[in-house]
């Protein structure tokens, strides 16, 4: 396989699609006769659901349907995906008159259009027997369970290695040595991407006789488990129902799985034996789809007088709800960022009355980051030394876990790259000390961060045509970081033919079984499929394992009309097994302890913030981020991604917070005019590189995850520079005007 990069002109090859408005989501299908589909929710935190008055919304003119608990007798729950089913949570409105959350879908109303079906979803009257509920991780009520007593299984257990805290309480009483203990808040938040929760479903006969077939347009990153999860919650084969999503739109998590409407949309159409379109407006996204959960992270890191990492200690507590466990693995990279000898890890989950939270980018990992790299800041002014100096004496090559080496670790080049090119020798170490010329304080901060090296179970396919052309098919989804590119740079360079010769197909459970695409595993997994398919193209074609292919002369050579070849990778060391539950739709990913070795991705960020000296409002001025994510197979989508990454980052740490109504429950600022999110004007210059060594370990082309770790350490990097800029420590994010007034 060859790992020579396509020409430049594969840069983006959607981009003008995007641009122009072509390209195309789930709910821009419009089939013939479609109608139009609108949830009423309700409006109580907690209880039982004791009469539904649907009559004058069946009698407004143009509604065709009005579906409720008492008429929809074959809808099951589609499973909770961390439970061994497929939706974001094992709870499905419509199958009861139980309220376990505000907002929550109690009726589906069809219609002609949008306006008739909104109107009559309003006129939905409903009772209630309302119970008091809790919210918050402090609220009464609030139900705490220690996760690895709750979640019996490896994955989920906590992270100990050495003794941690016989280690804390003696450095607690030695000479020269530092202990931090602190606790991190962090807020819950919603992923807000533009592209809106929808789908079209629509039935057709299959033409022989046999049952009908149910095609489900929608944006989601895990077409498989919307396939299977609504043939086990309708009854029906999975072979009936097709899932098509070639673009996604934005997803970064809360799309990986299936939704509560999908079921309800696809009964609708079937009842009135017409295609039907819902969209869920974005009020009703913030109550019933899932978001990042709210955290407190307690961290104690001791230290001896010349800075060497003793010991850590990490307890979180993650909200999660009534109806399922949504577990936590913040520790897994807490607990590998350095070479701490001694650590340990506990995570505790709270029982609230919400939706099932999950994941949002960087779900974890983000929080994790924020809470950790702030206390080793606070180490480093605490022995007075340079925070940059300090992470580069507690590098490691050595998983400290573990025991494996890891297969690349170069966070440290990571750090000096970025400190030579942000200036930060330039750097005065007391807070305070720096100015800009129009007066305001500056701060300068410093974070790393790192993710699990994943991959999944992934099917490819490649067809060489007559013509000279490829194409080639991926059980994966695009979600705008840029697979389209990735495949066919691979392609291209790989057979030494145009990019323009090459298509992509992704996100179409009638090609290929298609698994979750999340975690920073849908290139590292796609692209070693590919080039294993690829390596099945150029057996069945006859030519040598590398160099160029002419495609067209090898395809006739052959007497075939084209030449098509499959291939599946899946992640070192995984069993059989997995494949089976990929055809199933279940999730499969393996690592990061893979046999022998270790994988992460590792990034570091430097922030420089400016405190203006009249109203105080906190701008970053200029970010610079390296990251090591292995070989990078597309520079342009990658430099997106990392961008991305430090915007999101940025937000997170001054911006964005899901504001809970303490007393009724929900969410108050369910809206973009009121949930504040990073704009144009918030940003400032943004410096990325990549380090670009390959990591052979993990797969033969040597890439690793970027979209993911792209944001771990992003909010610890700012609220480090905030303090330096002000001499006051933030340990809750976020960091607002008034905080620093």
């Amino acid at each position: 396989m060859s790992t020579e990069t396509a020409p430049p002109s594969t840069v983006r090859v959607d981009a003008r699609d995007k641009v122009t408005g072509t390209l195309r989501y789930g709910t821009d299908r419009v089939p013939p006769g479609m109608l139009h589909a609108a949830l009423a929710v309700a409006t109580v935190a907690k209880g039982r659901l004791v009469h539904l008055d649907t009559e004058a919304a069946a009698a407004l003119p143009g509604v065709h349907l009005v579906l409720t608990h008492a008429d929809a007798d074959e809808l099951t729950s589609g499973g909770f995906l961390l439970g061994g089913g497929y939706g974001f949570q094992s709870f499905q409105p419509l199958t009861g008159d139980r309220i376990a959350y505000r907002g929550q879908p109690i009726a589906l109303v069809v219609a002609d259009t949008l306006h008739v079906a909104t109107e009559a979803a309003a006129l939905v009257r409903a009772e209630y027997e309302s119970e008091p509920g809790a919210f918050t991780l402090d609220a009464p009520g609030a139900e705490t369970l220690v996760q690895s007593e709750a979640i019996p299984l490896p994955m989920f257990a906590d992270v100990v290695a050495g003794d941690a805290d016989g280690v804390l309480a003696e450095a607690a009483t030695r000479p020269g040595a530092v202990v931090i203990d602190a606790v991190y808040d962090h807020p819950a938040q919603h992923q807000n991407p533009m592209e809106l929760i929808g789908t079209v479903a629509e039935w057709r006969s299959a033409g022989d006789g046999g049952a009908d077939i149910l095609t489900v347009h929608e944006g989601t990153q895990n077409a498989g488990a919307v396939q299977h999860g609504v043939a086990t919650q309708l009854g029906i084969d999975a072979d009936r129902v097709e899932v098509i999503s070639p673009s996604v739109g934005g997803g970064f998590g809360q799309k990986n799985s299936l939704q509560p409407q999908t079921a309800l949309v696809a009964i609708a159409a079937r009842r009135v034996g017409r295609p039907v379109k819902l969209v869920v407006p974005r009020t009703q996204v913030f109550h019933d789809s899932s978001f990042r959960p709210a955290t407190r992270q307690h961290i104690r890191l001791a230290a001896d007088g010349t800075g060497r990492m003793l010991a850590a200690v990490h307890e979180v507590d993650q909200q999660t709800s009534r109806h399922d466990l949504f577990p936590g693995t913040h520790t897994e990279i807490t607990s590998r960022l350095y070479g701490i000898p001694n650590y340990r890890g506990l995570q505790r989950l709270v029982r609230t009355d919400v939706q099932t939270p999950g994941y949002m980018r960087a779900p974890y990992e983000h929080a994790a980051a924020f809470a950790f790299e702030s206390a080793v800041d606070e180490l480093a002014v605490a022995l007075g030394q340079d925070p940059v100096q300090l992470r580069l004496a507690n590098d490691t090559d050595t998983d400290p876990v573990s025991g494996e080496p890891f297969s690349s670790r170069h966070l440290a080049e990571c750090l000096r790259r970025g400190a030579e090119r942000f200036g930060w020798a330039r750097r005065t170490p007391e807070p305070g000390s720096m100015r800009a010329d129009d007066g305001s304080r500056v701060g300068w901060g410093v974070a790393v961060g790192c993710y699990p090296g994943m991959a999944a179970p992934t099917a490819a396919r490649v067809c060489a045509e007559p013509s000279g052309a490829v194409r080639v098919e991926v059980g994966a989804h695009e979600m705008g970081q840029g697979l389209r590119t990735a495949m066919v740079r691979t392609v291209a360079a790989d057979l030494g033919i145009p990019a323009g010769d090459v298509t992509p197909a992704v996100g179409d459970t009638r090609a290929l079984p298609h698994h979750l695409t999340a975690g920073s595993w849908g290139t590292a997994g796609a692209l070693p499929a590919i080039a294993l398919a690829l390596a099945e193209l150029r057996t069945a074609l006859k030519v040598p394992e590398q160099g160029p292919v002419d495609v067209a002369a090898a395809v006739a050579a052959t007497g075939r009309d084209s030449v098509e070849v499959e291939a599946v990778y899946t992640a070192p060391g995984q069993p059989p097994q997995v494949l089976d539950r990929l055809r199933a739709g279940l999730p499969a990913p393996g690592g990061p302890e893979h046999p022998g070795f270790v994988t992460f991705s590792w990034v570091a960020h430097f922030v420089e913030v400016r405190i203006e000296p009249t109203i105080h409002r906190i701008r970053v001025a200029r970010v610079v981020s390296v990251a090591d994510c292995g070989r990078v197979a597309s520079p342009t989508t990658a430099g997106s991604q990392l961008r991305g990454g430090v915007v999101w980052g940025i937000s997170a740490a001054l911006r964005e917070s899901s504001e809970v109504d303490p007393r009724f429950g929900g969410f108050l600022n369910a809206s973009l005019e009121e949930y504040p999110i990073a704009v144009n004007a918030d940003i400032g210059e943004i410096d990325v590189d990549f380090i670009d060594t390959p990591d052979p370990m993990l797969n033969s082309l040597g890439v690793k995850g970027l979209g993911e770790v792209s944001m771990v350490g992003v909010a610890g990097a700012v609220a480090n520079a905030v303090h330096h800029a002000t001499g006051r420590r933030f340990r809750r994010l976020p960091i607002h005007l008034e905080d620093v007034l």
